[in-house]
């Protein structure tokens, strides 16, 4: 399957921003943006949702308390009971700092996890970069032929009226 992308090549982030709020304005759906540095405003410019890591952040470490919960509570009060100072042996306050440890330790790393899966990030993954620039100073915009209706000379003229530096079709086997 070949799939087909239009790049525009910006050097300011002013254009940038114009071009893409050109390109939503004509119907085009932008699949990504490559940037030098963090740019604010970006991803409700390209009309990205939110991301869902919260999601799984808070269902890992509600996983943990209760996991590090439970095996504290089993463990001292009911499998192995250990008098200590005469201190009762289902002491929950005594479970406190262990109870945060897992949650933070399960919830983190269910967070890596799932941003490594969800990216493609995982070891060993080849980067496809569609243009040399992509990881140097530039600004880059990426569309996708998605269906029948794009239109890439339309693409292409945005690109230029906006400023683009370079405008350039790709084609990648995937």
């Amino acid at each position: 399957m070949v799939r087909e992308y239009v790049l525009g090549v910006y050097e300011d982030e002013g254009k940038l921003f114009d071009s893409i709020k050109r390109l939503r304005g004509s119907g085009f759906e932008i699949h990504d943006v490559h940037t030098p540095y963090a740019v604010h405003g970006l991803d409700d410019a390209i009309g990205h949702r939110r991301s869902r890591l919260p999601i799984v952040t808070f269902i890992a470490g509600l996983f943990g308390t209760i996991f590090a919960l439970f095996m504290q509570f089993w463990t001292m009060g009911v499998n192995w009971p250990i008098d200590v100072g005469g201190k009762p042996n289902d002491s929950a306050l005594a479970f406190l700092p262990v109870t945060f440890e897992i949650t933070v330790l399960l919830a983190g790393l269910m967070t890596a996890a799932a941003f490594l899966f969800r990216s493609g990030l995982f070891p060993g993954a080849k980067a496809n970069l569609l243009d040399a620039e992509i990881t140097n100073h530039r600004f880059v915009v990426v569309l996708y032929h998605k269906n029948a209706g794009f239109d890439p000379q339309l693409a292409k003229r945005i690109f230029e009226e906006t400023g683009a530096v370079r405008v350039s079709e790709k084609a990648v086997v995937a």
